[in-house]
């Protein structure tokens, strides 16, 4: 009897160790899905940060991360912006610290050709980089415009796009987004969406 309570132990001792070693393989196994990504919520067993969740919030809270800037910044610039887009037209007031001011800084910036020298749906982009003081390294090289533009057209629109660029410069950035910006290929696409026709004839 006594053997037989001592084999019945050693069993239930085993069966225990080996499903405390699934569990824990089930907790540390490698999750196809980035930490920083994984849905969570607040009743989570392990912590979801980076981000910000409340019990108030509907569906589960997707942690977020700040990336480090990426080789290239592509922005767009539109000749007439949207109304809900007006604020992403102006310039800062003050020194540019971030991404985002740097593209209001760009965006504000442009002036497109006036309507009889210009081709209503044109399209261009251009590509350069600043320099740590906030200064262009070379000028802004053409590398797309709308298939079957004529050549006096790209260079109307080329001239306006440097000569726009060129009236920003130099622009003010904090000693930290000037570091983090210079060197790196900024591509910006111009889209002159304006009425043209409309307003050429009279």
């Amino acid at each position: 009897m006594l053997r037989r309570a001592a084999i019945l132990f050693v069993i239930v001792v085993i069966g225990s160790a080996l499903a405390g070693s699934a569990e824990a393989r089930r907790w540390h196994r490698i999750n196809a899905i980035p930490f920083s990504h994984e849905p969570c919520s607040v009743l989570s067993h392990h912590p979801c940060t980076p981000s910000f969740c409340s019990v108030l919030h509907r569906g589960p809270c997707t942690s977020e991360i700040y990336y480090p800037y990426g080789e290239n910044l592509q922005l767009t610039v539109e000749s007439k912006p949207a109304d809900a887009d007006a604020q992403k037209y102006q310039k800062p007031d003050h020194d540019l610290d971030n991404i985002g001011d740097l593209f209001a800084a760009l965006r504000s910036c442009w002036t497109p050709p006036p309507a009889d020298a210009a081709k209503e749906g044109m399209q261009m982009t251009v590509r350069f980089s600043f320099k740590r003081s906030g200064d262009l390294i070379g000028p802004p090289r053409m590398t797309f415009a709308t298939v079957g533009t004529p050549a006096d057209v790209r260079d109307t629109y080329l001239k306006a796009i440097s000569a726009s660029i060129d009236a920003c410069m130099p622009l003010k950035f904090t000693g930290a987004l000037g570091g983090a910006v210079a060197g790196r290929p900024i591509a910006i696409r111009y889209v002159d969406n304006r009425d043209i026709d409309k307003k050429a004839t009279p």
